[in-house]
């Protein structure tokens, strides 16, 4: 397949992650807003453009208080930090579906690099419009610290409020642009 341009159908895509909380279960959320930009022939990506925008403020853990929070300079600081991004700047494939996604991750102005686990999924024609549609998962893992979210508070059994790992993964479905 050729490299083409693709873009993601957020009607069946998810950008996520997950946190222990108080130390004994786990909080999830999503963004309900976001974009990429994939230029790649999908069925090998050695070769790709790949960046990706989050809108820290569509953060949405389905609870209100929490959300506002987030969204607070205690962590996104969505304010002066509106955006999350992800742009590739390595690429390796790992079996015939994986692959090691390399990239500059910047959350609240701090940048690191980050390894993301991404698996092709495959390619399918949709029988409504007759698109050519693509399939991807991934996930990753960071410390929420090393990108200035820190906020934190102790509890009384001992251990924080909020984990400093955080899981991130997402499921997107690519869009070929003609």
């Amino acid at each position: 397949m050729a490299k083409n341009t693709w873009t993601v159908d957020t009607a069946h895509s998810e950008v996520g992650f997950t946190v222990k909380h108080m130390m004994i279960s786990k909080a999830k959320g999503t963004f309900d807003k976001f974009d990429t930009v994939v230029e790649a022939d999908v069925e090998n990506l050695a070769d790709s453009k790949i960046e990706v925008t989050v809108d820290v403020a569509s953060v949405n853990t389905r609870n209100d208080g929490r959300d506002q929070h987030l969204r607070s300079a205690d962590f996104f600081d969505a304010e002066n930090h509106p955006n999350m991004t992800f742009i590739a700047t390595d690429i390796k494939k790992t079996s015939s579906s994986n692959y090691d996604v390399t990239g500059d991750l910047t959350i609240r102005g701090n940048t690191k690099p980050v390894t993301i686990d991404v698996t092709f999924e495959g390619v399918s024609k949709d029988p409504m419009s007759g698109n050519t549609v693509a399939g991807f998962s991934g996930e990753t893992k960071i410390n929420r610290t090393d990108f200035g979210l820190v906020w934190n508070a102790a509890v009384e059994t001992g251990g924080v409020l909020v984990a400093e790992e955080v899981k991130i993964h997402f499921e997107l479905e690519l869009h070929k642009q003609d």
